[in-house]
């Protein structure tokens, strides 16, 4: 069994740490809970693996979002786990999904949850997928998170179509451009250079036609090199945001996008009010809810936020101040959610609060589409404007300049 270290507070709000071992993350916390601790953090120990991770091809979203409703399905029809597995398993016709819902039956049939069963296939189910599954688990109301996780993935994809739509044909003119571009800054271009001669030791050479020329030079005599060395550091990247560093370095910068960053993170706000709205809603304590929710946000930011407010929770505090203090969370939502702890309708006001960030984030999501396409060929424009004048302005001035 591994060892997790873990940091919790007790009855009188001291801090406890400790080593304990365990089957798992979620028999640890049931240990916790059994000596009256609220833990706060909880990782295991160095060297040691919290799960298998299994490879395999991914699987599409619309396919998991079928798997996700018939799930659903089946258990609010009185369906026991297991069977309704067997049944999804039997009824699939992808052999990698098959494959998978093979080995999630076998891990619930020896004993693992749900959440646990499938964390072990991360190219199949999404971290927010599987923390939601958790939640529903613990709390009491898997139907309903099965059913709210295949809505939102359903959601996704047809975002993603529409966004793809929206880029193909401005794509398909861009990559035209970026051909055009290079043929014309390696072959072109340096015929022009001969003309423009004159012009520059004159020193009338236009400056936009001096950039394109140095430009295409640059281009000419390190093009390879430059192509090189775009290769080796997107490698480098890559691995960087496969760390906690990177990943948490790309959930801020998701943040601050500009136009997409207030969007990313009333998403995620929603997610986090609806899962901790639920929870509370169906009797599970605060703190515990607190660090389930927290993983709905699917970002670290928020999440490393949320965490902090617990600490103030467990502590007596209010859950609103902290939020607001970490300056991720709308004025508006604070104030509601402090309305909520005031009159002692918290779970209600965040289900609330869910709704209406959802509608209103997704009137948002569809204006953000529908400029991409514009914006795209805006700046396609730009580019072959500035190429067309860098290489007329001075054949309008080359006869004043020869006469």
């Amino acid at each position: 069994m591994p060892d997790y270290q873990y940091s919790a507070r007790d009855l009188s709000g001291k801090i406890v740490s400790g080593t304990l071992a365990a089957a798992s993350e979620h028999e640890l916390l049931s240990l916790l809970a059994g000596k009256s601790l609220f833990p706060t953090q909880v990782r295991q120990q160095a060297g040691q693996a919290v799960t298998i991770r299994m490879g395999g091809r991914r699987i599409s979203g619309r396919t998991l979002s079928v798997v996700y409703g018939q799930l659903a399905d089946l258990l609010h029809s009185g369906v026991p786990l297991m069977r309704s597995l067997e049944v999804l398993e039997d009824q699939s016709s992808q052999p990698a999904l098959k494959t998978v819902l093979a080995d999630v039956r076998q891990q619930v049939s020896e004993g693992s949850r749900l959440a646990d069963a499938m964390r072990r296939h991360p190219k199949a189910f999404n971290e927010l997928a599987v923390s939601m599954v958790r939640a529903g688990e613990e709390g009491g109301f898997l139907e309903d998170v099965l059913k709210r996780i295949a809505q939102f993935t359903e959601h996704s994809e047809d975002m993603k179509s529409r966004v793809t739509g929206a880029m193909a044909y401005p794509a398909f003119l861009m990559i035209m451009c970026v051909g055009v571009v290079t043929w014309l800054m390696v072959y072109l271009v340096p015929k022009f250079d001969p003309i423009f001669s004159r012009l520059r030791e004159l020193g009338r050479l236009p400056g936009p036609t001096v950039v394109l020329l140095g430009i295409s030079g640059f281009v000419q005599s390190y093009g390879l090199w430059l192509l090189l060395g775009l290769a080796v550091a997107g490698w480098l990247l890559r691995g960087y945001l496969r760390s906690e560093a990177g990943l948490l370095a790309i959930d801020t910068w998701r943040l601050k996008l500009k136009g997409m960053g207030p969007v990313v993170r009333n998403l995620a706000i929603s997610r986090f009010c609806r899962m901790l709205g639920t929870l509370l809603k169906n009797g599970v304590p605060i703190l515990q809810s607190l660090r389930i929710a927290k993983d709905a946000t699917g970002n670290r930011v928020l999440g490393q936020a949320i965490s902090a407010a617990a600490d103030n929770v467990s502590s007596g505090k209010s859950l609103a101040r902290p939020l607001a203090a970490s300056g991720h969370f709308p004025r508006e939502v604070v104030e509601m959610i402090a309305v909520g702890e005031e009159a002692n309708n918290l779970e209600q006001v965040l289900i609330n609060v869910a709704d209406n960030m959802e509608q209103r984030t997704m009137r948002d999501l569809d204006l953000a589409v529908r400029m991409i396409e514009p914006l795209m060929l805006l700046v396609m424009g730009a580019i072959i404007t500035f190429i067309m004048l860098a290489l007329l302005m001075p054949v309008f001035q080359g006869s004043d300049a020869l006469g």
